[in-house]
């Protein structure tokens, strides 16, 4: 594993003005360490070590919008309010002095739970389902759905007024937005819903041009989008190339400048009935069909899936040949490394200088932890 050539990962990179100095991205990952939803001191320390450990681009854990229960957990941190974004204040500044590059990710949970916690008022999603024939929640009136992006657009507003470089909005995972897209959880019959996923879209479409609106045209804008759901690891929104095709192109033309395409292990193709078991994974299609800088993730340097870890388990270091292979040939822009990173914020130092055996596995009491 030693012998391997990383050089590929350590190649520049620029979205738009933006530079990087390689194409290493920080996955954002749920820490739940935020008390009362301020970041503070521990918080920026965790997010600096890895800017100091050569990560070139951060994405913070999920922050979420200013909505009743849009977080699932006590201790997310909000994006919203003076304390909070003070908080945030500290995190990108301490991330910057180190070198780094960072964004928020923007999140609103929708109707989903983690654990017991109950957030005090009910939670809200298109049709007030968690997952298909199952209710929890109230449906959003259109009221909601317009707070709601005017929500997303402020935030975006202040992390550019903040000084973070970038802003994500996490579409993911069963998330609201991906609430909307999934057929499974939108059954509306009016202008936020439908058939198709086009007509699915159109809320998404709606978030990504009003935070385009707020923060101008030269600010990079990231949509994070998963085809399974924590809900049903199977599902697939685009089920094949010409639909993901009209898809991501609308959100493309809405003003989403990078695409972080989430599945839950990198080197799987994406369509195998068309290219074949070595073809283009999601984000390889994504960056295809659109021609926009993408973000790929899942499992990276780690024997297991974070399924499984949340699940209990460990997870070993293994070898980056599969990633060096796809990131040589530029099947996609970036690669987002997620557990790896909590366990060893010097992961991409290591990485570059060839130090592969020195690197911390993954253990799960690690996910209690800031270190």
């Amino acid at each position: 594993m030693t012998d391997i050539d990383t050089s590929s990962l350590f190649r520049p990179f620029s979205i738009g003005s933006l530079e990087l100095k390689n194409r290493i991205v920080m996955a954002p990952m749920t820490r739940n360490q935020a008390p009362d939803g301020i970041p503070n001191e521990k918080n920026a320390e965790y997010y600096r070590r890895r800017a100091e450990g050569e990560v070139g681009l951060i994405l913070s854990e999920g922050t979420v919008i200013d909505r009743p229960a849009s977080r699932n957990l006590p201790n997310v941190p909000f994006f919203h309010g003076e304390a909070a974004l003070a908080g945030w204040k500290t995190v990108i500044d301490a991330v910057h002095a180190a070198g780094g590059a960072m964004g928020p990710q923007l999140w609103h949970t929708g109707s989903t739970r983690s654990g017991d916690w109950d957030p005090g008022v009910d939670v809200e999603s298109p049709s007030g389902l968690i997952g298909p024939d199952n209710p929890r929640g109230k449906v959003m009136s259109d009221a909601d759905i317009a707070d709601t992006i005017a929500a997303f657009a402020s935030a975006a507003k202040s992390a550019r007024d903040l000084g973070f470089d970038l802003a994500e909005l996490h579409g993911a995972h069963g998330y609201l937005i991906d609430q909307f897209f999934w057929e499974g959880t939108n059954k509306r019959d009016d202008n936020w819903g439908g058939p198709s996923l086009m007509d699915r879209s159109r809320f998404a479409l709606e978030v990504v041009k009003a935070c385009r609106a707020a923060v101008g045209s030269d600010y990079p804008l990231v949509l994070r989008i998963s085809q399974w759901k924590q809900q049903d690891y199977a599902a697939k929104l685009a089920k094949t190339p010409a639909e993901m095709e009209s898809w991501l192109t609308a959100l493309a033309d809405a003003g989403v400048d990078v695409f972080h395409c989430s599945q839950r292990r990198f080197w799987e193709p994406e369509f195998p009935d068309v290219d074949g078991e070595e073809g283009l994974n999601f984000a390889g299609w994504a960056k295809k069909l659109t021609g926009k800088t993408t973000i790929s993730v899942g499992s990276v340097g780690l024997s297991t899936d974070f399924l499984s870890s949340f699940g209990g388990e460990d997870a070993s270091s293994t070898g980056l040949d599969k990633l060096i292979r796809r990131i040589e040939r530029d099947e996609f822009d970036l690669i987002a490394v997620g557990r790896a990173l909590i366990s060893d914020a010097g992961w991409a130092s290591k990485v570059h200088d060839n130090h592969i055996e020195g690197i911390v596995s993954f253990e799960r009491p690690h996910l209690a932890t800031l270190a």
